[in-house]
């Protein structure tokens, strides 16, 4: 039969096959597909199974998206309603400040730890060696170098002295103390001596004195720089021996700018390297000294060295600098940069190191936060203040991250050149440069991520009353500050132009600006106005202490104290924007919630171990127990747990030992809830009695006040409109006894009874509804 029915099939597939209903080359569906289109599609399961797969991707997705929504959840970007939902609010404010006050310390942290306490007991030991000490024979220090000569002085008394260590190390000590400063910091590569020079003809001389004066030497400045060689070899070719006499541009010594105190110089001159042994190098200055390398035509001197100190880890850059200016004399002046290079040595270094990486993490964090911030709000997100505050202080992270890298890389290869070659000037001034603008960018980003504080905590009114007082005046304070900065730079032109030429406070406009800043202060040199003008001089100081101090400075005081009254009255009468008192009272009373119930379940246990024996055998079993407290609501799988946990032998029955177990773990819990209750109690208790207290003596808020004076009001005048309802139902109801008196006959005294009842009831009904 089966054999027929699959030939008669067969048949009627070649008959259609033939007749060119279906053609060969495409495929037919089975019972379980689906034929579409010419196309076999994929069966109803598989069908299932791919719909499945694509819900469950989906699920995957969403869930990932609310993860990464709830990690980046802030008040912008969640745009919560503080009024409508002011638990959430809070949640997130909380939320937002613990992340925040992490970042804050690891940014403490990070501060901190890449600047050891010992860098000034460092920088102190290296200014008294090459500042503080003077010559052998002679009080000159370098301080006091005032004269050309002097600087030879120096060079060759306590600079040599102190750049080479003639101390003798003990048989322990393998280490070369010649190239150690004070014993301990080691010398890296060669000392550098460079001069920058001006033309002769850099300045023009008046006709008068052109047959008096030949020579003429200006103020340095790139535009007037000497480039070409002096000295006993002008003429030869240059070599390495006398490179003292030749100029060298900035790119070809490797080197960088300066800034002095009295101009900027570029990195170019004419240089000499010093030895590493202090006979030789006394033999060059020597050399220069004869020579007459120093001149009229010398406008600053430069000493540059490095040195390093192992036990501490630090590398110190020295700049000693001796400017020429055009007026003669000698303006001494150094820099001294101890800085920390190689960052990750010690133990704690490696701390540190895994706190910059975490901080890395939280600037990837606050990047991707700003950008979800940016892409929601767009232009009118760099309309509010804490946003720019976000963006700088994440820039300021870039950098110094960015910074930390390539600093890294550099010294390393400093390194490497230096201990190839021992011999040589290498240039840590451009880097030491770098790296202090590299911590004071790290200060300065702390200080900023302690101001971001602010946004915060300015929750409640206390906190806003400072940025609200600022905001609010600063109109006026800028106004005032105009009329203000007239007057004192009125006063600064002043001073400068009378007191310029004979005190150095007043020496330039600048000096002069600052001056009168510290007079503000009290920090002042009365004296020396004195001493330069007896008749201007006080006058200028009582003038400007009159005007300025008591008058102008004190408006803004006014100013601002004005605003600061009006703000605090303001916010006496509002509510704060989060209540954080009542959010946790709300937590507190839900704790207390959980220890009473623990507390009553507990009792619930005691008193089924006590009554649940019923035939008085001291044993209790498992259904006389769940049959005891399942009369006060526990559950079977609640009770399952706690017999089996106590029930050791595994017989089902609680013997005398096992209930002695059992009584005692639950009064020790019971102790424990009662004692954390009783604090948590005391602590309530104190924190109400405080709360009356200030209550008491600071008075009913006026914001009290008029709650309770409104609702009075609308109490009146509800109670109003009941009254004279109740009237006019006492009137209806006489009017409905005189028309009773005039009828007659039962039936109209029934009926007349029975309108006046729906009437009453009527009035009832509508004075309940307007009350």
């Amino acid at each position: 039969m089966s054999h027929s029915q699959f030939d008669e099939s067969g048949t009627m597939q070649d008959m259609y096959t033939n007749s060119g209903f279906i053609k060969e080359e495409e495929p037919v569906a089975m019972e379980s597909e689906v034929y579409i289109n010419g196309k076999v599609q994929a069966s109803s399961k598989k069908q299932k199974k791919q719909k499945k797969k694509k819900n469950d991707e989906q699920n995957y997705f969403s869930v990932c998206c609310g993860f990464m929504r709830k990690l980046w959840a802030t008040r912008q970007t969640e745009d919560i309603d503080k009024i409508k939902h002011p638990n959430r609010y809070v949640k997130i404010t909380l939320r937002e400040l613990i992340i925040y006050l992490i970042f804050l310390i690891v940014i403490c942290i990070v501060s901190f730890g890449m600047i050891p306490s010992t860098t000034f007991t460092f920088n102190n030991v290296l200014v008294d060696s090459f500042i503080k000490s003077k010559a052998e024979g002679s009080d000159i220090s370098f301080a006091d170098v005032v004269h050309m000569n002097e600087i030879w002085t120096i060079l060759q008394g306590p600079f040599l002295d102190n750049y080479f260590n003639d101390f003798k190390k003990s048989s322990n000590d393998s280490d070369d103390l010649t190239k150690f400063i004070a014993n301990e910091n080691r010398i890296l590569g060669l000392a550098r001596l460079r001069q920058v020079r001006v033309r002769n003809d850099s300045c023009v001389i008046p006709d008068d004195f052109k047959q008096e004066i030949r020579f003429c030497y200006s103020d340095w400045a790139p535009s007037v720089e000497e480039k070409e060689p002096f000295g006993p070899f002008v003429g030869q070719n240059m070599t390495s021996n006398v490179s003292a006499w030749f100029y060298q541009t900035e790119k070809e010594l490797k080197g960088s700018g300066h800034q002095g105190l009295m101009n900027f110089y570029d990195g170019s001159g004419y240089v000499m390297e010093l030895s590493q042994e202090r006979e030789e190098t006394q033999a060059r200055i020597q050399y220069l000294f004869d020579n007459l390398w120093i001149d009229r035509a010398t406008r600053a001197v430069f000493i540059d060295f490095t040195v390093y100190n192992a036990n501490i880890n630090l590398f110190c850059q020295i700049k000693l600098v001796f400017e020429l200016p055009a007026t003669g004399g000698v303006v001494p002046s150094y820099i001294m940069r101890p800085v920390k290079l190689i960052r990750y040595v010690t133990t704690f270094d490696f701390f540190i190191l895994v706190c910059e990486i975490i901080l890395c993490i939280f600037v990837l964090y606050y990047m991707i936060e700003e950008a979800i911030e940016i892409k929601k709000h767009r232009l009118s997100y760099f309309k509010a203040f804490w946003n720019i505050l976000d963006v700088v202080i994440l820039a300021i992270a870039v950098v110094c991250i960015v910074f930390n890298i390539y600093r890294q890389e550099k010294v390393g290869r400093m390194l490497e050149t230096l201990l190839e070659n021992d011999n040589q000037f290498i240039d840590f001034d451009l880097l030491a440069y770098w790296q202090e603008l590299f911590n004071s960018a790290v200060g300065f980003m702390a200080f900023l991520a302690w101001v971001k504080v602010f946004k915060y905590v300015s929750f409640n009114k206390t906190m806003t009353q400072l940025s609200l007082t600022l905001s609010r005046c600063a109109k006026d304070v800028v106004g005032f500050a105009i009329m203000f900065f007239i007057v004192f730079l009125a006063y600064a032109q002043l001073g400068y132009l009378i007191f310029g030429t004979q005190v150095q406070d007043f020496s330039t406009f600048s000096y002069a600006i600052f001056t009168l800043f510290r007079i503000i202060l009290g920090d002042f040199d009365f004296e020396s106005l004195e001493a330069a003008n007896r008749v201007l001089g006080p006058i200028f100081f009582l003038t400007y202490v009159f005007f300025v101090f008591f008058v102008l400075l004190n408006m803004f005081i006014a100013i601002i104290n004005d605003t600061y009254g009006e703000i605090k009255s303001e916010i006496a009468n509002q509510k704060s924007d989060i209540e954080l008192g009542s959010f946790f009272k709300l937590g507190y009373n839900r704790v207390l919630d959980k220890l009473n119930i623990r507390r009553a379940q507990i009792i619930d246990i005691q008193k089924a171990i006590t009554t649940a024996d019923l035939n008085q055998d001291n044993i209790i079993d498992f259904i006389e127990f769940r049959n005891n407290l399942r009369t006060k609501g526990y559950g079977d799988v609640e009770i399952e747990t706690l017999f089996s946990k106590y029930d050791v032998d595994g017989d089902r029955c609680l013997n005398e030992i096992e209930q002695k177990n059992m009584f005692k773990d639950l009064s020790e819990q019971n102790d424990e809830l009662k004692e954390a209750y009783m604090v948590l109690e005391q602590a309530s208790e104190s924190k109400g009695m405080e709360e009356k207290k200030r209550k008491r003596t600071e008075g009913v808020l006026f914001e009290d006040y008029s709650n309770l004076s409104g609702r009075i009001d609308k109490m009146e005048t509800s109670i109003g409109s009941i009254v004279s309802k109740v009237d006019s139902v006492l009137t209806k109801l006489e009017n409905a006894e005189k028309t009773k008196r005039t009828q007659t006959g039962m039936g109209l005294e029934s009926r007349s009874k029975s309108t006046v009842s729906r009437r009453i009831d009527g009035l009832d009904s509508s004075t309940q509804s307007n009350c």
